[in-house]
């Protein structure tokens, strides 16, 4: 995708706006990733919107200006900011358009996300016996991958109290008050062994990508950004994953595995060359487990990594530079698209006081959900 740069970016701070609706968000979000890019809506040749609790999020047109032009909505779990940005992407690649947005919003009510179980192709009985929540599914999986590569609790707290750190130097984080080792592990447990501080929490919120063709990119900004990879995986038969009934007898890599793969085999780099990452950690246990998976380090690396501090925005591999989800919240439409927006800050060297030294080159996207989907961008200077 060398062909696709990014030349604006907006951001909605995620957390709570009573009185302010999704679309309206999403709207002005837009409109910071035009002003970014010192363009108009009018120049705009195609949108892909995506939500999970907005029916039509592509009817954020309507707020920008009736131009006409094609707008999509797009649903894929917690992938749908990958999804929107690889097909607004595509569409440059393809010739079909020189100018496209990519565009998440959402607005959750308070608590877990709940659903019938029906809706995932699951049974009944699944739900009836307290097994279709997220929060379990996260939990158990910790467990076991704490279990099987002698890592600890206290690991897990390391992670939250840095994702909290991070969103108080982030002034459009929704968490912004650090939170220590201690009182993260002294919270309630929710699901062993993740405490009430581990998680993120569904929330509202918008985000905006501008993408054009490379060759124009200077036409918009100075320091452009450009896609060099973008990869979306479902999951394998004998996948342990989120909505899964059972642990499988034969076991295959999760989806973020052959996402990250692919994604590194398409931009023709590996994970040696990242400079700063932003990984789904939808609970601490998840950013541990997709720190291996994404081949930043071996299982059980993790603990070691993090008492050298090399997931600190000072460190090795800065990890969820602006927070992640446990401090940022996660609208799930929006989610990957503010991962964008993070990394195309740092590479642009304007990420204040949480600013990677040393001017990063090469920024890394992941994302995981339902039913057990991974997707994966680069992005390179």
């Amino acid at each position: 995708m060398v062909d696709v740069a990014i030349v604006g970016v907006g951001l909605h701070p995620f957390g709570r706006y009573e009185g302010k609706s999704a679309l309206e968000m999403g709207a002005d979000a837009v409109r910071d990733a035009l002003a970014d890019a010192g363009t108009r809506w009018q120049d705009v040749q195609c949108a892909y919107a995506g939500s999970m609790e907005i029916t039509n999020p592509e009817a954020v047109v309507g707020l920008l200006g009736l131009t006409g032009i094609p707008a999509r909505a797009v649903l894929n779990g917690c992938a749908t900011g990958n999804t929107s940005l690889t097909m607004a992407a595509n569409a440059i690649e393809s010739g079909e358009h020189d100018l496209a947005i990519a565009i998440g919003l959402d607005k959750h009510p308070r608590g877990a996300f709940a659903a019938d179980p029906s809706v995932s192709g699951l049974p009944g009985w699944y739900g009836d016996a307290g097994l279709f929540l997220t929060t379990h599914f996260f939990g158990m999986k910790a467990t076991r991958y704490l279990h099987d590569h002698g890592l600890t609790t206290a690991t897990l707290a390391k992670v939250a109290a840095k994702n909290f750190r991070n969103g108080a130097a982030n002034p459009k984080a929704w968490r912004r008050k650090p939170i220590s080792e201690e009182e993260i592990l002294n919270s309630p447990v929710l699901n062993h062994p993740l405490t009430q501080y581990m998680y993120c929490a569904p929330n509202e919120g918008a985000a905006a990508v501008l993408l054009c063709r490379a060759d124009q990119a200077h036409k918009y900004t100075d320091k452009p950004v450009y896609l060099r990879a973008s990869q979306l995986r479902s999951r394998r038969l004998g996948a342990f994953e989120l909505l899964t009934p059972s642990l499988p007898l034969e076991t295959a890599p999760s989806p973020t595995v052959d996402a990250s793969r692919a994604a590194y085999e398409q931009a023709g780099i590996g994970p040696e060359d990242v400079d700063v990452a932003q990984l789904q950690d939808t609970d601490a246990g998840s950013e541990v487990i997709h720190m291996a998976e994404n081949g930043f380090c071996k299982d059980g690396e993790q603990e070691s990594w993090l008492a050298e501090g090399r997931t600190e925005i000072g460190g090795k591999l800065p990890v969820n530079t602006d927070g992640g989800l446990i401090a940022n919240g996660e609208p799930v439409g929006a989610s990957g698209l503010r991962q964008v927006y993070e990394i195309v800050t740092q590479l642009r060297g304007r990420a204040g006081d949480r600013q990677v030294p040393g001017g990063p080159k090469v920024g890394y996207t992941h994302l995981y959900g339902a039913p057990g989907t991974a997707a994966v961008a680069i992005l390179s200077t």
